[in-house]
């Protein structure tokens, strides 16, 4: 790995050029590689030397995705996927078997609840959950058979945060794989594997593509694990499409301009939600009034591009609040270049029972900003005017 600074390996890294002589890289749309001879096509399927087979498999578009993403974290090995949740499945799915168990943050995305609730106990794997409020009852929840430690920070929808150096010496000395879904954060705020995690995952579908285009997921860590997961991937199929890791490669490139922008557009406008008088409380890793700003200072370079805030008069409130946006849109998505709003508890974290929504702070009221690049002063103005 270059002596560069990781931002920089992440602009300049890319394929070989070809004798096209091309400044940028070429979308290698294909779903095969011819070989040399027959023997080269032994050798490849034998792992005996290093090349494209197919492009479930590798591809070159795919492979310089993974190798900036790699890079950026300051991890030794990746994996790409088709999709954010497909890289959570895998990661799980390729590490854990039969009667293991999971010990993860209640606060998690909805999707990742279900594959935890859902998907994982037909295969005969339990799980658990720790509250991010009350660090010192994790340990109770550790079993003989417990292998995973789950973790999502900052935390969907409520930006509460998990103490990563508490929870890298927590997952060693149970000898625990600690997994750590750093999308909210990215790479550029925060890297996850400098505080003891094993691997470090993303949807790439958000700040990662940074223009709502393509959907996709990463997987970073260590090399043993990463070798698990990827035979899990190679042959259960959840493969990147090289379009959307070539439209990804690209974007990573503007990664970290883009991301002080949403930080500094997201902090101005938690400010701003403070003054308003139907908010009843703003939540922002960054705002002081955050319970664990300091801590967000600690572990993020800045505090990332969402907000969350709840105003009063519940659900119907809310509604009316999105029903009247001019300028954002209301969409499920987060990471856009254009600024988007978000009711978490009648879309994204839905299919949470009211009693799994209080317990991690989603209420009917909150409402989920994604700020974008646009001005600061429009984005303001829209939801000052929505607020009524």
């Amino acid at each position: 790995m270059s002596k560069k600074d990781p931002e920089t390996d992440a602009i300049r890294t890319q394929t070989p050029h070809t004798d096209q002589r091309e400044h940028s890289t070429p979308l290698f749309l294909t779903s095969s590689f011819v070989f040399d001879s027959a023997d080269h096509a032994r050798a490849l399927f034998a792992n005996e030397v290093e090349g494209n087979v197919y492009s479930r498999y590798s591809n070159p578009n795919v492979d310089e995705f993974v190798q900036k993403m790699c890079q950026l974290e300051e991890a030794p090995a990746g994996v790409a996927t088709a999709s954010g949740m497909s890289a959570i499945f895998s990661s799980l799915a390729g590490l854990l078997e039969q009667g293991d168990h999971v010990l993860a943050c209640r606060s998690l995305f909805g999707s990742s609840h279900q594959i935890l609730n859902g998907i994982l106990p037909k295969w005969g794997i339990g799980y658990s959950y720790g509250n991010i409020d009350t660090p010192e009852e994790w340990e109770s929840l550790i079993k003989d058979n417990t292998r995973v430690l789950f973790l999502e920070t900052p935390s969907n929808p409520g930006l509460d945060l998990i103490d990563l150096e508490w929870a890298g010496q927590l997952a060693e000395a149970h000898g625990l794989i600690m997994i750590v879904d750093n999308c909210f954060a990215t790479p550029y705020l925060q890297k996850p594997m400098a505080y003891g995690a094993d691997i470090s995952l993303h949807s790439a579908t958000k700040f990662i593509d940074g223009q709502g285009r393509g959907i996709g997921g990463v997987i970073v860590g260590k090399e043993r694990y990463i070798d698990e997961i990827s035979f899990f991937t190679r042959h259960s199929g959840p493969a990147l499409s090289p379009f959307n890791a070539w439209l990804f490669s690209k974007s990573l490139e503007t990664l970290p301009v883009r991301m002080d922008r949403h930080c500094e557009n997201a902090l101005t406008l938690a400010a701003f939600l403070e003054e308003q008088p139907k908010v009843e409380w703003v939540k922002y890793p960054f705002l002081p009034s955050h319970p664990q700003h300091a801590l967000a200072q600690k572990q993020m370079k800045k505090g990332g591009g969402v907000v969350s805030f709840n105003i009063s008069g519940g659900y119907e409130a809310a509604k009316q609040f999105l029903d009247r946006l001019n300028t954002l849109s209301l969409s499920a998505n987060l990471g856009d270049t254009r600024t988007i709003a978000t009711h978490p508890a009648s879309t994204t974290h839905s299919k949470l029972t009211d009693e799994e929504r209080a317990a991690v702070n989603i209420t009917p009221g909150m409402v989920r900003i994604a700020v974008g690049l646009e001005a600061i002063e429009d984005i303001q103005e829209d939801i000052e005017q929505a607020l009524g």
